[in-house]
């Protein structure tokens, strides 16, 4: 993989923080490429996501982190939220060692690196999501689209049959390595 997992990550945060800076107050209620998810539905998705990582990445179980950060973690101020989860989930990651430790996930335990890979795409797709919602600019970090695409082509069925996409929408096989990230990912780019 070209790009490395941190990196990977470090750009996909990027990408996310520059569409929710653009949040403009009257779109948050704007509907997203995600079925039934307003922008705040969205951003509070990934807010959510960032706000677990430290508690995963140090060893604690989905139960010993129980039900701390159900409900709205958005609060009156989205953007300030989603930056301090951010920073707190990137200051996670790039902890030495955080890649070598096994963390607990809801349906087992698995490597920090998996874990890093399944958020850099969500984090990467979702950017996608948000852009188009709000009318910004949709294009991602090439590096990072191609490092996810990487990741996410030899397992995007068994990531389909959970529902977490749609069908694969069909692109030429010359097609950019943005619009086939998107597509395989059941997104009309």
């Amino acid at each position: 993989m070209g790009v490395e997992l941190i990196e990977a990550h470090g750009l996909a945060i990027r990408e996310f923080d520059r569409r929710v800076r653009r949040v403009r107050p009257e779109q948050w209620s704007l509907d997203t490429p995600c079925e039934k998810w307003s922008v705040r539905d969205l951003v509070g998705h990934i807010v959510h996501e960032q706000l677990w990582a430290p508690e995963l990445l140090a060893g604690c179980t989905p139960e010993q982190v129980g039900d701390r950060f159900d409900g709205d973690n958005l609060g009156a101020d989205p953007v300030h939220s989603w930056v301090l989860a951010a920073a707190a989930a990137r200051e996670a990651w790039i902890t030495p060692k955080a890649l070598l430790r096994p963390v607990h996930l809801s349906f087992g335990k698995s490597t920090a690196v998996e874990y890093g890979w399944q958020m850099t795409t969500d984090l990467a797709v979702h950017s996608w999501d948000l852009a188009r919602a709000i009318g910004a600019d949709e294009r991602i970090d090439p590096n990072l689209a191609l490092a996810v695409l990487e990741y996410l082509e030899p397992q995007v069925d068994s990531w389909r049959s959970m529902g977490v996409f749609g069908p694969a929408v069909p692109v030429p096989d010359d097609t950019d390595v943005e619009t086939r990230l998107l597509a395989v990912t059941g997104r009309t780019p």
